[in-house]
């Protein structure tokens, strides 16, 4: 005789509440778990959705869901323990840092550019000891690139990579930035004009070299002289003095950023160059120091605590299963003696 018992109703997934609601599933997940970082029109249309689906959540994915850890990692592509002292990195870490003492979240620093480092990153990801990454300085074909596609976790990337486009980032504009220097240097009447370039495998040492040489190119120009350096004083000090050596001539210098002008600055004080009459600097980041450097550095304006905000700004949303557009924020020029405005003679220092 055939059964008469009917079988029980099929209870409504998650995926078919988030379809409902039009939203993401972890963005549906973290609005039934009553989880922060939600839209308010995103949590209505989900709640909205559970009432008229009838969701009742599974109790054990409800426990999985609601295992986040509070806490972020700030991994750096270095292997100097002092990185996080270098007035880039630190002003971008207070940045981070002060988003996400809003956010209520826990900031982890771990510099992964030795494989030791790298190991500990790929640990901690495996076992989602993180609700995600923010990744600064990453080099050439590093393997975190690979390691962050990998990853369930959200990742954001401070600055672009060498290769490849990543899903979620916050860069300045580095070609334009340099662009902004050179017309500057260029109105000033400077036509024998050099650059000490940073690292060729970082992608804003590359930006920033394009940059430089489109407004040349654009000005008629050719560059009096490239040299490389390796974003800190000394590397711009070295590479000064093998730009004079093969340039006397030159009478304006580009660096791509604040130490190697300064570090410029030293060795046109050891050859004798005066700053700006014989020769004007320029630097990229105005970090304080451009400030207080003698002659003060004329140099590109990077809102470096702004890129650290925006940073957390982007995970926490992407955290919040929503999907935040990349972002690119706006340099400005400030203008000090280095390289004061065109006919204004020497600034006074700001």
């Amino acid at each position: 005789m055939p059964s008469t018992e009917t079988a029980p109703p099929r209870r409504p997934t998650l995926d078919e509440v988030a379809a409902r609601a039009g939203v993401s599933r972890t963005a549906a997940s973290r609005v039934i778990n009553n989880a922060p970082y939600v839209s308010a029109a995103k949590r209505a249309a989900v709640e909205r959705a559970v009432r008229e689906l009838g969701y009742v959540p599974n109790p054990t994915a409800r426990a999985l869901a609601n295992s986040r850890t509070g806490t972020v990692v700030l991994a750096i592509s270095s292997e100097q323990p002092g990185i996080f002292a270098d007035p880039f990195f630190a002003e971008v870490t207070m940045g981070v840092s002060s988003f996400l003492e809003q956010a209520d979240l826990e900031l982890v620093l771990l510099l992964a550019d030795t494989a030791h480092g790298k190991e500990r990153l790929r640990r901690l990801l495996r076992s989602r000891r993180a609700d995600g990454v923010i990744l600064l300085a990453v080099h050439g074909d590093d393997p975190l690139c690979r390691l962050a596609e990998r990853t369930e976790l959200p990742v954001v990337f401070g600055g672009l990579p060498l290769t490849g486009t990543p899903r979620w980032y916050v860069d300045p504009d580095n070609r334009g930035g340099a662009r902004l220097a050179v017309e500057h240097l260029v109105r000033d009447g400077r036509t024998a004009l050099a650059m000490i370039t940073g690292q060729a495998d970082l992608q804003a040492a590359v930006a920033r070299e394009q940059g430089f040489r489109e407004a040349l190119a654009l000005a008629g120009l050719s560059p009096a002289g490239l040299a490389a350096g390796d974003f800190t004083r000394a590397g711009g000090e070295a590479a000064m003095d093998r730009l004079l050596t093969a340039r006397p001539d030159l009478d304006a210098v580009f660096a791509a950023n604040d130490g190697m002008a300064l570090g410029a600055l030293r060795s046109l004080r050891r050859h004798g160059r005066r700053v700006p009459e014989d020769v004007a600097v320029v630097g990229f980041d105005d970090l304080a120091e451009a400030r207080h450097a003698e002659p003060a550095l004329t140099t590109v304006h990077q809102p470096l605590r702004a890129l650290g905000r925006e940073l957390a700004r982007m995970l926490v949303a992407a955290v919040a299963g929503e999907d935040p557009s990349p972002l690119v924020l706006p340099t400005r020029l400030t203008v000090r003696d280095s390289s004061p405005a065109p006919g204004s003679g020497p600034l006074p220092a700001v």
